[in-house]
């Protein structure tokens, strides 16, 4: 029955295709259009004070159709976290995976250190050059200074991950122990240098600076400090 259709059934069946194409292409975006009106939400007021009819508003949808994507307000909260998570995921990806496997490999100092520089670099670049991270700059530091229902995703999926690759990394360069204080307290100093330039105190950073903004040799220039102390620990 399905055999032999010829032209004829060829034509017929492109414009369901089409129409379910346009379908899931309308449905991303209006997923993709309520959390970024969630996030920027989120962001201003924090997770108790907005209303899922607010951002249903700020995103130009019916309450019904942010409850068909995300169900209750919890659930926008953790897709908006996850969302972050996936994004930077998606910026450090393949260098986080090539530092893993010198590790692996149990690397030499110096093999270490390049993938501490390759790591944080691809993190800077993304956090202080990014526009794409404004969005959501503010949603993680309120996050973070008031722990609410996506703070265990950011935490599991970003936080920990990062500042163990970077002790590990740390701990190959100097000969020392990850699981060591001194070891983790730089992974964590390093990774916190870059909160300078996101959220509010990314204005007070740029001030500092005397920048208006963070361009080419602005990210430059932040990664060559970087490096700076990376090599200091070295």
């Amino acid at each position: 029955m399905v055999q032999g259709g010829g032209k004829a059934a060829g034509r017929a069946e492109k414009p369901a295709r089409s129409g379910v194409q346009t379908g899931y292409r309308k449905g991303d975006e209006t997923r993709g259009r309520i959390l970024g009106a969630a996030l920027e939400a989120f962001g201003d007021a924090g997770f108790r004070a907005v209303t899922t009819r607010q951002i249903a508003q700020r995103a130009g949808v019916s309450l019904p159709a942010l409850q068909y994507y995300f169900g209750d307000k919890e659930g926008l909260y953790r897709a908006c976290a996850e969302a972050i998570v996936e994004r930077i995921g998606q910026a450090t990806a393949d260098v986080a995976a090539a530092a893993v496997a010198a590790l692996r490999a149990n690397c030499g100092r110096e093999t270490a250190r390049e993938h501490l520089r390759l790591v944080l670099g691809s993190l800077a670049a993304f956090l202080a050059g990014s526009g794409q991270a404004e969005r959501w700059a503010q949603f993680v530091a309120g996050e973070l200074q008031d722990p609410g229902p996506a703070f265990e995703i950011l935490y599991a999926r970003l936080w920990r991950p990062g500042a163990e690759l970077t002790a590990g990394l740390i701990a190959r360069m100097t000969g020392r122990d990850a699981s060591e204080p001194a070891v983790r307290l730089k992974a964590q100093l390093l990774i916190s240098t870059l909160l300078a330039f996101q959220s509010g105190r990314k204005q007070i950073t740029l001030r500092t600076l005397g920048w208006s903004k963070i361009g080419e040799e602005e990210l430059a220039m932040i990664i060559a400090a970087l490096n700076a102390q990376i090599d200091a620990i070295a």
